[in-house]
């Protein structure tokens, strides 16, 4: 297995025909810039010519970006059946993005040549010649993206050679075998790029180099990377966090940690690795796309233990049910707690909080008790505090010594939804506290109960506590728990509140909706206001 390997971006190109993805110009020279700290070798920035919005995202990258460790790649196609590179439009494209290296896509698919293109089979070797060759004589490094090149192999093993040969021979650097449907699996990846580099003779010291570029139909983009990597491959492309048409593309940052952490390769500096954790999720808020908690080294839960016994066993070496340090990816171990939860899942949590108990001390091991009984009686109710930190800290800070801070005290609370005719319900809540000596009655209108609710809250205790107005209601989630019990069943309600810098969630369960958001909603504003640092009146 060779260390010397090229990690190739296409998040900005092929991650983008996501569904439901939808990159600006400016959106992709942010995440252009990220993928340049997350220090990966190329970034394939799209197909000029064919996108206005690519060509607009290469004019501007070719004044706006300052990459450091990156080299920016431009997509496209060889050209024309019929035609000549020198003259084809989409060609010249490829030219005038001033991008130093081209990606050039080619059949290698008998049946795709011949009822895709609607050409000879000879003429799709001469369009990958004449364009590869015409690119290396101005000046252009050439990588060639072999399309459905398993797929074709199965089916022509000889043309599907004879196609990578014709760009080998041409002046291409690179020839990635696509897995463009996505349907292979490791084995047959590897015998297939094992053959190709025995055959063609592009060993570790040769100048053209063999790549893989997988789609994750199978589930196994990933592990095919990988497999390929094992038989010879010398570079491989993907796309952070997965992105990609149907099930995605292989996330290059599982493929690199895997290859780094697990195989000793040395592929960016370690340094960059530590950062992919926030790269990941940076490039989730520039995408719009909710980060996946459960992905592979980045996602939040990724190094998450809700078990008790795993607790325990943490408690001596976090290695025992870890297999790494999530340092290594800029990520960190993280403590649920649930019925599940023995006393050292709780003693852990609250460290990670912040809270220093010892499970030797009589009075922290009776408190570590009272918490243990209180979450799994409330879990009993439907609370679930893995996914509620905040309202986990407050019921801690409820048992400990000098209890919970009280900001507020609520005198009552009332909601009004009002429809007239075809128009839009308008809702309108009162609320009814005191905090310090003054009563404060506030009316907040919304377009639905909660968000009125939400204002007529925050309304009431903004002259009283000014950092109210920083708060802002980010997400909310309901969950039916007992369906069968149809609208009489019990609700819970996730809330997740932000201060512009960090976020937080509280949960409220009731068999009321309303009331399950309002108690949810209370502990969100209680808990802030502790973030704050700020003391009660």
């Amino acid at each position: 297995m060779t260390t010397d390997l090229h990690v190739y971006d296409t998040t900005l190109r092929d991650g983008a025909q996501q569904e439901g993805l939808n990159l600006s110009v400016t959106d992709k020279l942010a995440i252009a810039r990220h993928l340049d700290d997350l220090g990966v070798g190329f970034i394939e920035g799209g197909w000029p010519g064919a996108n206005p919005k690519d060509t607009e995202f290469f004019a501007r990258a070719a004044r706006e970006l300052d990459l450091r460790n990156a080299t920016l790649a431009a997509f496209g196609a060889t050209r024309r059946a019929g035609g000549a590179a020198s003259t084809d439009p989409l060609v010249r494209a490829l030219l005038d993005s001033q991008a130093s290296v081209i990606t050039l896509v080619a059949k290698s698919h008998t049946g795709h040549v011949e009822r895709a293109l609607r050409t000879t089979l000879a003429e799709n070797l001469a369009m990958i010649r004449d364009t590869v060759g015409f690119l290396v004589g101005e000046g252009r490094r050439v990588f060639l993206d072999a399309e459905h090149f398993f797929d074709g192999y199965a089916v022509d093993r000889a043309y599907a050679l004879e196609a990578l040969r014709a760009a080998a021979e041409s002046g291409a650097e690179v020839l990635a075998l696509c897995d463009t449907n996505g349907g292979m699996l490791p084995t047959q990846v590897a015998d297939v790029v094992a053959d190709v580099v025995g055959t063609l003779g592009l060993g570790a010291d040769h100048d053209t180099r063999v790549g893989i570029h997988c789609h994750n139909d199978t589930g196994c983009a990933v592990a095919n990377s990988m497999a390929a990597v094992d038989a010879g491959a010398r570079h491989v492309q993907g796309t952070v966090n997965g992105y990609g048409e149907r099930t995605g593309n292989a996330n290059l940052v599982t493929v690199v940690a895997n290859l780094q952490l697990k195989r000793g390769l040395p592929l960016v500096e370690p340094h960059r690795l530590q950062e992919a954790t926030r790269i990941s999720h940076a490039i989730s808020e520039v995408t719009n796309v909710p980060p996946y908690s459960r992905q592979p080294y980045t996602g939040a839960s990724a190094f998450a233990h809700k078990a008790g016994l795993h607790a325990s066993a943490i408690k001596v070496d976090p290695d025992l049910y870890q297999h790494m340090d999530p340092k290594h990816v800029g990520n960190d171990m993280r403590m649920l707690v649930s019925d599940m939860a023995g006393r050292a899942s709780i003693e852990l949590k609250a460290k990670e909080l912040g809270f220093a108990l010892d499970a030797q001390s009589e009075a922290d091991s009776e408190l570590m008790k009272r918490v243990l009984a209180s979450v799994k009686d409330k879990e009993l109710r439907g609370y679930t505090f893995d996914a509620a930190d905040a309202s986990f800290d407050l019921l801690l800070r409820r048992e400990l010594d000098g209890g919970l801070p009280s900001f507020f005290d609520v005198e009552s609370w009332r909601v009004i939804t009002d429809a007239r005719g075809e128009g839009d319900a308008l809702s309108e809540a009162t609320v009814k506290l005191t905090a310090g000596d003054k009563r404060y009655v506030r009316t907040g209108e919304g377009n639905g109960p909660v968000n009125a609710l939400d204002q007529a809250l925050r309304s009431a205790l903004a002259r009283a506590y000014p950092a109210i107005e920083n708060f802002e209601l980010v997400d909310y989630k309901v969950r039916i728990l007992d369906a069968s019990h149809g609208t009489d069943a019990v609700t819970r309600v996730l809330i997740e509140t932000s201060d512009g810098t960090t976020t937080w969630t509280t949960i409220g369960v009731a068999a009321n909706i309303l009331e399950a958001s309002w108690d949810a909603l209370v502990e969100s504003v209680t808990y802030g206001l502790l973030r704050a640092d700020i003391s009660p009146l």
